[in-house]
């Protein structure tokens, strides 16, 4: 596929997963964790506009200076910006404004893919394509906790198909034997930085479980007392369960003694033979503990990975996100990319039914700190 008609195709995903939100709906900014859709839509012009028109496209006139101050991330390099938990008070751009960027960036954008282009501008095309797609993935989480914090519990898209989840004909914990493995990215395709270097690891013999958790499996853990019993938590989960009065998973609501839980259809009755989400790594820690068991390091997960379907929720390791031995920041800003948070967080692995198609990868690490559920998180345990 050639880079205009990729680039056209990432694009149009993005405008197509926000062409079922209102106008008030890319404004609201309920957590620090959610940013409001209209910044997605336009720090992912901003990526381009900044990383390849300017530097690259000969005569690029910038659209608004001010943007930059307004659509940089995290990106030191690149200048000042709006802090996070301000983003949701930008009312200003209007969304109006925002898409008429996006459109501005995308024609000049358009012209510049119609010359020659350096190997050098492709790798970043890449790394655009990516980026973007990483952000179709918090817009659809994002979503999600905007809508399932309205009190009305609106749907976003009665017509959205979550994936068939895959049935899995055994429940036998699948064995792998101890020995010395290869860990990270390897061939010629796209990777980000945190996937390398490939390095090799020695791994006990250990068992890991063919399904994930299912929602119903965790509900005989919320009703054994799980939340109550501090045996089962670290002291820092414990201490979050009793702080923020947690009782299930995000977007449970126990309604006249009947579990639901909040999906892009509205509110419905839980599915109790659907994978587990939304829970934290203290409920993950805590439901393997009560259960005997424990979680995956991200290097079992990925040793065993071709012998079970991922792909249908994030799963907690736990292993710590640090970076592989070997591990060099790029120079520049494209070197803030994953190495500046490689402290505090742990490993999710795999992918989740909001991730674009052909995103991830086994060797894939995602993160996230250990109190966040707004991601679709879910658990495979080991042994």
């Amino acid at each position: 596929m050639d880079l205009i008609t990729r680039y056209q195709e990432v694009r149009r995903r993005t405008e197509k997963i926000c062409s079922y939100l209102q106008t008030e709906d890319y404004v609201v900014q309920p957590v620090v964790d959610v940013s409001p859709p209209k910044w997605h839509i336009g720090h992912v012009t901003w990526f381009f506009e900044t990383f390849i028109l300017k530097p690259y496209f000969m005569g690029y006139q910038e659209y608004n200076p001010d943007y930059n101050y307004v659509f940089n991330s995290y990106y030191e390099t690149v200048g000042n910006r709006v802090i996070r938990t301000d983003r949701g008070n930008l009312s200003r751009p209007t969304v109006i404004e925002i898409y008429s960027y996006r459109k501005y960036v995308d024609e000049a954008m358009e012209g510049f893919l119609c010359g020659e282009i350096s190997d050098e501008v492709k790798e970043l095309m890449i790394l655009g394509f990516n980026h973007e797609e990483q952000h179709q993935e918090l817009l659809m989480t994002d979503i999600k906790y905007i809508l399932g914090h309205n009190p009305l519990f609106p749907a976003y898209n009665r017509a959205h198909a979550a994936p068939d989840m895959e049935k899995v004909v055994s429940d036998d914990f699948i064995s792998v034997n101890e020995g010395i493995y290869e860990i990270g990215f390897t061939g010629d395709g796209f990777c980000f930085d945190n996937e390398l270097n490939r390095h090799k690891v020695y791994l006990n013999a250990y068992q890991i479980s063919p399904k994930l958790v299912t929602n119903a499996e965790y509900l005989e853990f919320i009703n054994s007392g799980g939340y109550q019993d501090f045996r089962h938590w670290h002291a820092e989960g414990w201490d979050w369960v009793k702080t923020n009065k947690v009782e299930a998973p995000l977007y449970w609501h126990n309604i006249d003694g009947e579990w639901h839980n909040y999906t892009y259809h509205g509110l419905e009755q839980l599915h109790l033979k659907a994978p587990v989400t939304h829970i934290s790594y203290f409920e993950a820690y805590a439901y393997a503990s009560w259960k005997g068991l424990r979680l995956p390091t991200e290097f079992e997960w990925e040793a065993a990975a071709t012998q079970f379907n991922w792909g249908q929720r994030w799963e907690w390791t736990e292993s710590s996100y640090l970076p592989y031995p070997g591990f060099a920041k790029a120079p520049g800003a494209i070197g803030e990319y994953n190495g500046k948070f490689m402290v505090n967080q742990k490993v999710l692995r795999g992918a989740s039914e909001v991730t674009p198609p052909g995103h991830s990868r086994i060797t894939y690490r995602n993160f996230f700190q250990t109190n966040l559920r707004w991601q679709f998180t879910g658990i495979r345990l080991a042994k």
